[in-house]
């Protein structure tokens, strides 16, 4: 079964005609205009819509979907997110993206090889995102995750190495 994962959520109606607008993250306007079907999932169903048109705003995507023709229609997606293919997603990350579920979970290492704990988090702040790692005493350290702290992400062999810097992991 295919794994799917958000990437955009209606946040509105746009005019009458059933157009959507659509909130989704900067710099994936390639990614959304791309797609042909997307699925969604409400409360009640989920289903596959199929895309007729797609326009950008400064801050939102505006999307014709072809099951979604008035106002009344766009009422029961309000607030859904939008899905794809996990695997369509990863296959459009640029070097050095990756997916934070690919990232729960990695073992982390030091350069020389010393296991400093497990990401069991991934959280953002203004700056940059942030990894959680918990070591072998359960504790939990916080670590930017920029390329000077992680030089190298490993998905395949589930590890990343740190720059172990004094006070970031003791």
């Amino acid at each position: 079964m295919t794994t799917l994962i958000s990437i955009a959520k209606i946040i509105n109606f746009h005019g009458i005609k059933g157009e959507v607008k659509v909130g989704f993250t900067k710099g994936r306007e390639k990614q959304l205009a791309s797609q042909k079907v997307m699925f969604i999932k409400t409360a009640n169903e989920e289903k596959q819509l199929t895309i007729e048109n797609v326009r950008f705003n400064k801050t939102f995507a505006i999307i014709k979907f072809k099951e979604i023709n008035s106002i009344d229609d766009t009422q029961l997606y309000k607030g859904a997110n939008l899905l794809i293919s996990k695997e369509i997603v990863r296959d459009s990350l640029e070097e050095d993206e990756y997916l934070v579920s690919d990232l729960d979970g990695l073992d982390v290492f030091d350069k020389d090889g010393n296991l400093l704990g497990v990401i069991c988090a991934v959280g953002e702040n203004s700056a940059s995102n942030i990894i959680n790692v918990k070591d072998k005493d359960n504790k939990t350290h916080l670590i930017p995750f920029v390329k000077e702290l992680v030089p190298i992400v490993d998905i395949k062999n589930n590890k990343i190495i740190v720059n172990n810097i004094e006070g970031l992991i003791n």
